[in-house]
């Protein structure tokens, strides 16, 4: 097995700031001290390899896209080349991907998000004629699209294992659109990417009212709790419901009638929680994940002292069938998993399972 390795070191930097993304914010998001995602994403997905398939060929692009988190990992890689300039570009990208087509890999692995997983899915189908497949290790803000792995270890245990590759969609969004609340996906590629049941699924929309949910949550609210409020249409029905009009893809902190914290980053939020907090929180509609999708502020150091409260429509849980988590803390994500209840009307709540 002859795997190449791209690693884009800056997917992911603008999340738990609070920019929502990291096209255009690189100076902005280390102005607010955003510490980087993307290697340590590759370290778990490199180190779970190192076990799985110890004997695979790894090739890679130099320095932080890709050769350091390999050789981490316990690999020597065969290193093709190495960025142009300090900071890594769309191009560093796709020479990586042409360099790893010229000496026949079997699977383009890479970590980031929709935007990285755009421009390797368009370099192979400008250069590549075999269909070498391409598989995503998470590690941006907005992962919509179906060629990424559900966490890095699943990446590695696919890498390791697959046998039959499919088409799946590459989606991306204007992240400018998205930090305004608008949330248009648009299908970018279409890539092989290996068959296996740990992808997740393009992003949808999950239909149905939540007006009844939103009233059941804002009429239980204690005096005295910390409410911090997760992005997207249904708690943006809970913050209407409380009396506010929230952020609409951002993270906002309530209590006691008063927005304490407006779209907000990890640290505004861990400054705002009290001795009793509630995180509530609604899984991506087509994918299920609760955490580690377009809300990266909720960081581990957030989940572990909020008690959680899930809400979501019928029609949504009904298309997603389970709940995933992927906080980049993979004990915090062994003890959310496991059967939880999830709000589906004012007082009504169904069992779902998070895997």
């Amino acid at each position: 097995m002859r795997i190449g390795v791209v690693v884009n070191p800056i997917a992911g930097l603008g999340g738990r700031v609070g920019l929502k993304g990291t096209d255009g914010k690189v100076e902005e998001a280390r102005a607010r001290g955003a510490e980087p995602r993307a290697p340590d994403r590759a370290r778990r997905a490199l180190d779970e390899l190192a076990a799985r398939a110890p004997d695979a060929t790894l090739l890679a692009w130099g320095g932080s896209m890709g050769a350091d988190a390999v050789r981490a990992a316990g690999f020597e890689p065969t290193v093709l080349g190495a960025p142009e300039g300090e900071e890594t570009t769309a191009t560093d990208t796709r020479r990586a991907v042409e360099a790893f087509l010229d000496h026949d890999v079997d699977l383009v692995l890479f970590v980031g998000g929709d935007g990285t997983a755009a421009d390797v899915a368009e370099a192979l189908s400008d250069l590549d004629s075999n269909a070498t497949p391409m598989l995503g290790v998470p590690a941006g803000v907005k992962v919509y699209s179906s060629v990424f792995a559900v966490s890095p270890e699943d990446a590695a245990v696919i890498a390791a294992t697959f046998t039959r590759v499919e088409e799946r969609e590459v989606m991306d969004i204007d992240e400018d659109e998205y930090r305004e609340g608008e949330v248009h996906p648009e299908l970018r590629a279409v890539a092989w990417v290996p068959v296996a049941e740990d992808l997740q699924s393009s992003k949808q929309t999950g239909g149905g009212s939540v007006e009844a949910l939103a009233e059941g949550v804002a009429h239980g609210v204690r005096g005295g709790v910390t409410y911090v409020l997760g992005p997207g249409s249904t708690v943006g029905a809970v913050k209407r419901a409380l009396g506010f009009e929230g952020s609409p893809l951002g993270v906002d902190v309530w209590r006691d009638g008063e927005v304490l914290v407006r779209d907000g980053s990890e640290a505004d939020i861990l400054a705002a929680l009290g001795e009793e907090n509630v995180v509530v929180v609604s899984p991506i509609g087509g994918q299920g994940f609760v955490f580690g999708r377009g809300n990266p502020q909720l960081s581990p150091a957030v989940v572990r002292r909020c008690d959680l409260q899930i809400v979501a429509s019928r029609a949504k849980l009904d298309d997603i069938g389970v709940l995933r988590v992927d906080t980049d803390d993979p004990d915090l994500d062994a003890a959310l998993r496991g059967w939880t209840r999830v709000r589906v009307g004012r007082v009504e709540q169904r069992m779902m399972e998070i895997v």
